[in-house]
């Protein structure tokens, strides 16, 4: 049975990823429609024929190493439970430690360390991309930090949260999904509030804005907005990348505005306050507590459709895998695939919801600067920088973006009409 898993996966695997090197390479149309040719959305009119060319090739490898990758953690965690890798993991757990509840946090521990190493080539490739076209500027040594950190991180709450879920499993059998939810919602609250002040700063440096007068500006469309902000701040990305971005994060006293140095080395003033006042836009028309409030009623959702599934995967082929029973932390990498595929069947329409709402914030922010030609240069020179593809194939949208194309946002932009002109 192993041997037959190894091999039919292989095969399939390598089949899809020749259908999916057809698709981005030859099949899929990515020109620019004709409606759009020699408007301010055609990129032939704000990129030279290399950038062209960069940002095709760029933009296809990089879906390319999406659509390789997006299977991986399926793999894994199915590959765990055939090949017996999962019990073997329990059963190191139980020797090495006397005390019952540190086994799963081990497991965790070599849960997460096998999914590192696997999914790592990949990382790697998508690194090595982003340098090699002039996006990424990052060093070597500097990305491998992140990367540890970001394991350590994500395997700590990982931990707490495996350890609390198969506890409530054990104790409540048929209703361990909903209790679990009902932890989830403040836990998810509590990571919005901290993020911008614990976990943020992990990653990068944090400053005030160096220039007091574009601070000055944005914090008057701040307070036009009614966000209680009384400071913008810098962060330190051009060691790590060419791109630009800037956001409003938190809640509460911990609400943050930023602006990557990157974003204030490229854009002019206007440009930057066109971009600020999108970001603004989602915190005036509530799109992160629309978010907050989505991802609890998916969550809902979710943990009852994996709590009647596991039951039932466990039910039919927890034998074969060596796993007695729900409870048993070896049946981890069963509920991990269950979740992970729910995600992936709902993710769709939260991109599509997604960029509804970069929609919005774009339309906002158009309105409140009244300021189409810094609108539009604001999102070519982001489509330069990052070698964004303005038309990128259908499946790589639907699947990948959660913003509208950038043929999309420039194409409204450039049609707006100022009211107070007519």
């Amino acid at each position: 049975m192993k041997k037959q898993f190894a091999v039919w996966t292989a095969g399939i695997y390598i089949v899809y990823a020749l259908i999916m090197g057809l698709y981005l390479f030859w099949w899929a149309d990515t020109g620019v429609p004709a409606s759009y040719q020699g408007t301010a959305a055609d990129p032939a009119t704000f990129m030279t024929d290399r950038e062209l060319q960069l940002s095709q090739e760029y933009s296809r490898y990089q879906s390319m190493m999406f659509f390789l990758g997006l299977p991986l953690e399926w793999i894994i965690y199915l590959g765990m439970l055939v090949l017996g890798i999962s019990k073997v993991f329990k059963n190191f757990g139980e020797r090495v430690s006397r005390f019952s509840w540190i086994n799963i946090p081990i497991y965790v521990l070599l849960l997460s360390a096998l999914t590192w190493i696997v999914t790592f080539p990949f990382d790697f490739i998508r690194r090595s991309l982003s340098i090699n076209y002039g996006i990424g500027t990052q060093s070597f040594s500097g990305w491998m930090r992140d990367q540890m950190i970001s394991f350590w991180i994500s395997t700590l709450i990982m931990a707490v949260l495996i350890t609390v879920l198969y506890v409530l499993i054990r104790r409540f059998e048929k209703r361990w999904w909903l209790y679990a939810w009902m932890l989830f919602v403040p836990f998810l609250i509590f990571m919005m509030y901290i993020q911008p002040v614990v976990i943020d700063p992990l990653y990068n440096d944090f400053s005030r804005l160096s220039n007091p007068q574009l601070e000055e500006k944005i914090l008057d469309l701040a307070e036009q907005a009614d966000i209680p902000a009384d400071r913008v701040y810098e962060v330190d990305m051009s060691e790590k990348t060419n791109a630009m971005n800037a956001y409003v994060n938190g809640i509460g006293s911990n609400l943050r505005i930023v602006l990557w140095d990157t974003t204030l080395n490229k854009l002019n003033e206007n440009e930057v306050l066109f971009i600020m006042a999108h970001e603004i836009g989602h915190y005036v028309k509530n799109h992160l507590f629309w978010m907050l409030a989505g991802s609890i009623g998916v969550t809902f959702a979710g943990m009852y459709l994996g709590y009647r599934l596991f039951h039932a995967v466990i039910r039919k082929w927890g034998d074969a895998w060596g796993v007695k029973h729900i409870t048993d932390i070896a049946s981890l990498p069963a509920l991990l695939l269950i979740f992970s595929l729910l995600s992936f069947i709902v993710s769709p329409v939260e991109l599509a919801i997604s960029r509804g709402a970069e929609k919005s914030a774009d339309e906002y922010a158009i309105e409140m600067t009244g300021d189409p030609e810094a609108a539009v240069g604001s999102f070519q020179q982001l489509t330069v920088t990052a070698l964004s593809d303005v038309h990128p194939p259908a499946l790589v949208k639907y699947l990948r973006y959660g913003h509208p194309t950038m043929l999309e946002r420039i194409s409204m932009l450039e049609s707006y009409q100022d009211p107070s002109s007519e």
